[in-house]
């Protein structure tokens, strides 16, 4: 199947890029900059995966979600939460709808150069502050997609059901090299070790058994998973 991958830089989209190599046809990659803290730091990874794969890279300059919407992990918002990454605070990193936004235009991108899907690396370790990343979501925009275009485009989510740790281990088994991937939502010069997505990430790799070759400011303790989240 000839597909569009949606491409962060981060260590779950490149993965999803590898994946896409592996199963399908890889016809482009899509990566959005919306204002997000950490877009400068994670949009040279897109590009340097794709150019790895051969295949086009197109940014989407989405600047009014940096100016017309309230998330922390914008520019425009505050200081970004540290802790587990189910915690409660960490609904401030939230954007509003950002995936539908996303997935919509990436949709209309991916019928216009003849691709028949579309690859989002969305996973169960984000179902529980994400919205726009639960399996329910997913579908109702899969069926979205598929009947607003005559190409009838499928949604594909391989991830969806995963931890971020089932993540690390697929790509480790596909090569993939996550020096070259970035998760930290707060965009520094280095991995803080401390904001929610840095937590996620060290754990991962932890929980997964492979060796995480990111420099973080921080490696002292994780926090503890809260007793309740969502």
């Amino acid at each position: 199947m000839k597909v569009v991958v949606l491409c962060s830089g981060g260590m779950d989209s490149v993965t999803a890029l590898h994946w896409a190599r592996a199963q399908h046809d890889v016809t482009a990659v899509l990566s959005f900059d919306y204002g997000a803290k950490h877009n400068a730091r994670e949009l040279p990874f897109a590009a340097e995966h794709a150019a790895a794969a051969g295949a086009r890279h197109e940014v989407i300059n989405l600047d009014f979600v940096n100016r017309l919407f309230t998330s922390d992990l914008l520019k425009s918002g505050g200081e970004i939460p540290e802790g587990h990454y189910e915690a409660k605070n960490m609904k401030q990193t939230v954007v509003p709808f950002r995936n539908a936004i996303m997935l919509s235009i990436a949709c209309g991108f991916a019928e216009s150069v003849g691709a028949e899907g579309l690859v989002i690396a969305a996973h169960g370790g984000d179902h529980a502050i994400y919205p726009d990343c639960r399996e329910d979501f997913m579908q109702a925009m899969g069926e979205t997609m598929r009947l607003g275009t005559y190409a009838q485009i499928q949604l594909l989510r391989p991830f969806v059901t995963l931890t971020k740790s089932d993540i690390a281990r697929q790509g480790a088994d596909l090569g993939v090299d996550y020096a070259r991937t970035w998760s930290c939502y707060k965009g520094g010069e280095r991995h803080c070790g401390k904001c929610g997505t840095c937590v996620e990430r060290r754990e991962a790799f932890i929980e997964a058994g492979v060796a995480d070759p990111t420099i973080y400011d921080y490696t002292g303790p994780l926090p503890q998973k809260p007793a309740s989240s969502g």
